[in-house]
């Protein structure tokens, strides 16, 4: 008996070709089932815009005051030379009355080094910069009125709580009379 398979129409001549062809058909099919994407219709859709027309009422136009912008802030050196007592820091008040400024700020500097805690999470997220402080040493000695501007919430309220840890002070003078003595002061805040 002669075999009815004609050579011509061999499939295992070529099988190693159709199952490239196989593999690479099914790899296209199941790369773009995974790469689709289908959207809610009813949320992107123009049907999801509900326009209703309402009566719409009409609101008097009010008068805008100028108002001049507020003053920047001032930096200490301007703030403690217009007063002809400077506010003594605890532990100059021994120093030359001519030196007492420079010991003011020394003071200052050794306070804020001493206090000095940098916000766990402005740490993490990687935050620095440079926060203004401007505060009113009160006429009986007390630190008031701080404020802080700064690049972040933390570093003001890490600010705020180095400057309201100063100790109480020898309010300045002038003309003899006690007088609040305004001072700014920056405190950067860097990492290293």
């Amino acid at each position: 008996m002669e075999t009815k398979k004609n050579p011509k129409v061999d499939l295992n001549k070529d099988s190693s070709l159709y199952f490239v062809i196989g593999l690479a058909l099914t790899l296209l099919v199941s790369w773009q089932a995974i790469e689709w994407k289908t959207y809610d219709k009813d949320l992107y859709g123009y049907e999801a815009l509900n326009v209703v027309q309402e009566d719409i009422e009409e609101i008097p136009r009010s008068i805008q005051l100028k108002t001049p912008p507020p003053p920047p802030l001032r930096l200490a050196p301007k703030d403690i030379e217009i007063i002809e007592d400077v506010p003594i820091f605890p532990g100059c008040e021994k120093v030359d009355k001519s030196q007492r400024r420079n010991c003011f700020q020394e003071k200052m500097r050794k306070h804020i080094r001493k206090n000095f805690r940098y916000p766990e999470i402005t740490q993490k997220l990687g935050i620095q910069g440079r926060v203004y402080v401007s505060f009113v040493i009160s006429k009986d000695g007390q630190i008031i009125n701080i404020k802080m501007r700064g690049p972040d919430k933390n570093l003001e309220k890490e600010a705020e709580r180095i400057i309201s840890k100063l100790p109480k002070m020898i309010p300045g003078k002038q003309r003899g009379q006690l007088v609040r003595v305004p001072f700014s002061i920056p405190i950067v805040f860097m990492l290293q």
